[in-house]
């Protein structure tokens, strides 16, 4: 069922507090520091087309975000496959469509500008998670992620 007082807009730099809350109440731990690095990507680099959006209640709480990435070439022209970086709901919001709205509304603004696949990774056993993309017509790719401990 999706809450029909959820309105979805574009990320802002003053959201940062928001979203690095709703990530640790998932996580039980802050990453602050990574979200750190990607609002400074995302608000003070002119290479990357603003995507990201947050799910906000009627009195202007954020309950939910989705960051992606879409940088801009160097001909001004944007890539046709781009990725999702990270999509964070308030667990008390959950299971309420927040996270179905913030998925749509993503895409919908991504193929916009022209944008005609999104990749994104999910943990091997983050079955939760890897079912939440499936049921967003996210499947499976024969790539394979490799990864080297040094």
């Amino acid at each position: 069922m999706i809450d029909s007082n959820i309105k979805i807009r574009l990320l802002k730099a003053d959201d940062f507090d928001s979203v690095v809350k709703i990530d640790e109440k998932f996580l039980k731990f802050s990453r602050q520091e990574y979200f750190e690095l990607e609002f400074e990507k995302l608000f003070q680099s002119k290479d990357y087309l603003p995507v990201s959006l947050v799910a906000e209640e009627k009195d202007g709480k954020v309950v939910g975000f989705v960051i992606g990435e879409l940088f801009m070439g160097e001909d001004g022209a944007f890539p046709e496959e781009t990725s999702l970086e990270i999509i964070g709901v308030d667990p008390n919001c959950q299971h309420k469509g927040v996270g179905e709205l913030l998925i749509n509304a993503f895409m919908d603004h991504l193929r916009k500008v022209g944008v005609q696949k999104v990749n994104t990774l999910v943990n091997s056993n983050d079955y939760r998670l890897f079912n939440f993309f499936k049921a967003n017509k996210f499947s499976s790719t024969k790539k394979v992620h490799l990864e080297r401990s040094l």
